[in-house]
């Protein structure tokens, strides 16, 4: 695809925030607009730099259903004339992206970390080979679907004089309904916005011992991540802390690692972070290569006294 195709990016989001994230690198790109699905302000997208906002609305909606959800997309990007849709990798975006492909007669990519123009081309880096390299792919079809994981880019505010468009979708009856819900258990810990987060991996002993982290994290004032292992595995904690290339990515002002190896896979999930403290007895862990500062060392002897000195200051 040419940089003459790059008439207008789309963006759309089932979490505004991620919305804001994709109309700031969009802008950067191209001319920049946005989907949306129901009621919402058009105000604040124009407020990000959506020079258009392509609002659809209609009873088949009120339910998030992927594959209505991506009959309605399809339609607003035909009417728009769209040539590029970004979308936010979250677990419903990455499903929207491949039907959405399919229904626009286009090629797809999940999961991108970044999106560039190389040679006239809309270039999409995402990792590779279980997050051990970040391979580059460039989608050769007319149209082109992009879903970008949350936090890749940072939502600047750009206010523009925007227009609102209402287009009028004809959407068939859900094939699956939704004949009851029930509340999900409320989430204890939002480590992604954390400007403080202790990450604990397999140093740690039984669960019991986490315990210790949770005291250097309240004198730090940040929440407890981990890695897959501790929450997928072992369920010591729950899959809203897991950071990595599975889990959430996050970008602390500060980051301390205590008893994880440093695995690509998970390390993935904390390149953003402005400093980054590692605590581990094996003085070749792979954490070390990315720490700003090192402990090596028995975590059971160091974060009790460095817990103390911080609770002391």
């Amino acid at each position: 695809m040419g940089a003459r195709d790059m008439a207008e990016i789309l963006v759309f989001s089932e979490q505004d925030a991620v919305a804001y994230e994709l109309l700031s690198k969009a802008r950067e790109l191209s001319s920049a607009s946005a989907a949306v699905l129901g009621n919402a302000n058009p105000d604040d997208y124009f407020a990000y730099g959506a020079e258009k906002v392509y609002v659809g609305d209609a009873p088949q909606l009120a339910d998030f259903g992927a594959e209505v959800y991506a009959e309605a997309l399809a339609q607003i990007v035909n009417a728009s004339g769209a040539t590029t849709v970004m979308l936010g990798s979250t677990k419903r975006g990455k499903e929207l992206a491949g039907r959405l492909a399919q229904k626009l007669g286009c090629g797809a990519v999940t999961d991108a970390i970044g999106v560039t123009m190389q040679d006239g081309q809309v270039a999409v880096e995402r990792y590779a080979l279980g997050g051990n390299t970040v391979a580059t792919d460039v989608i050769t079809s007319d149209r082109q679907v992009i879903a970008v994981m949350p936090r890749t880019f940072e939502a600047v505010k750009q206010p523009v004089t925007g227009q609102s468009v209402r287009v009028a979708l004809k959407l068939a009856e859900p094939r699956v309904k939704v004949i009851e819900r029930k509340p999900k258990p409320a989430a204890t810990a939002n480590i992604e916005s954390a400007e403080t987060l202790v990450v604990v991996g397999k140093g740690f002993g039984k669960q019991d011992d986490l315990a210790m982290a949770d005291a250097l994290a309240k004198s730090l004032k940040g929440e407890v991540g981990c890695t897959r292992a501790l929450a997928a595995d072992y369920h010591w904690l729950a899959e809203e802390r897991m950071v990595g290339i599975s889990g959430k990515k996050c970008k602390p002002r500060l980051m301390v690692s205590v008893g994880v190896s440093g695995q690509i896979q998970h390390t993935v999930g904390i390149l953003g972070s402005k400093l980054i403290v590692a605590i581990n007895k094996d003085k070749s862990a792979p954490i070390f290569k990315i720490a700003d500062y090192g402990i090596v060392g028995d975590l059971y002897q160091i974060v009790p006294k460095l817990t103390e000195k911080l609770a002391a200051m």
